[in-house]
């Protein structure tokens, strides 16, 4: 019966494991332009727009575009982003949240004419970490794997060879809200491109080891 249920769950996994279907994702903050095609999607990031609370800066502000779909238990979520960025703090990625004082986000971040991989996360305030880039990619693969209470964020600029830049907590067993984000957040907008979104069950941890434990 055990082997039976193990069958089950991996046909299961496999099932799920898709490009998301971008048409039936919801919006909270909608920007003005937007456009969904050949599972890419295009927007005009929103001016004056971000997602930050309290720390360093004083303020909180929550009113950048997203555009997202709902997960429960664990998975990986990945997509390829690309933008012309323009004015400091540009910036566009993934992003895992909960409610407006949990939430990660992860991608890159438009600074002193540079480009850096950017993480910020946030529980009731908000920290930021970067990695300055020597070099200016032309777009860059952003990975999420949510496992128990962590996330692990990793990029990519080929899709083969992922490198780690964040270990973060997040709430385990609360259905998380994953998708594309971008915002602009002391400029008059720019493009972001948002190719190839995917996400994919991981198995229950705790499960399997019951199962294991309990044959």
């Amino acid at each position: 019966m055990k082997r039976l249920i193990l069958s089950l769950c991996a046909v299961f996994m496999v099932q799920k494991t898709f490009a998301q279907t971008l048409e039936k994702m919801s919006w909270f903050n909608e920007p003005e332009q937007w456009e969904i095609k050949n599972n890419k999607l295009s927007m005009t990031v929103t001016p004056q727009s971000d997602y930050w609370r309290i720390s360093h800066y004083g303020f909180t502000v929550d009113d950048a575009p997203f555009y997202y779909t709902t997960y429960g238990g664990e998975f990986e979520a990945k997509v390829k982003i690309s933008g012309n960025y323009k004015a400091r703090f540009d910036q566009m990625g993934l992003m895992l949240r909960t409610d407006k004082e949990n939430y990660i986000k992860a991608g890159i971040e438009f600074v002193d004419g540079k480009y850096n991989l950017s993480t910020v996360v946030t529980h009731g305030t908000s920290d930021w970490s970067v990695i300055a880039l020597d070099k200016t990619p032309a777009a860059v693969w952003i990975k999420a794997v949510r496992r128990l209470d962590a996330v692990e964020i990793f990029y990519s600029f080929d899709d083969q060879n992922y490198i780690m830049m964040r270990n973060a907590y997040l709430q385990d067993n609360t259905p998380v809200m994953v998708g594309l984000m971008a915002a602009c957040p002391d400029g008059n907008g720019f493009t972001a491109v948002f190719d190839g979104f995917k996400v994919k069950h991981l198995p229950d941890q705790r499960r399997l080891k019951w199962l294991e434990n309990n044959k």
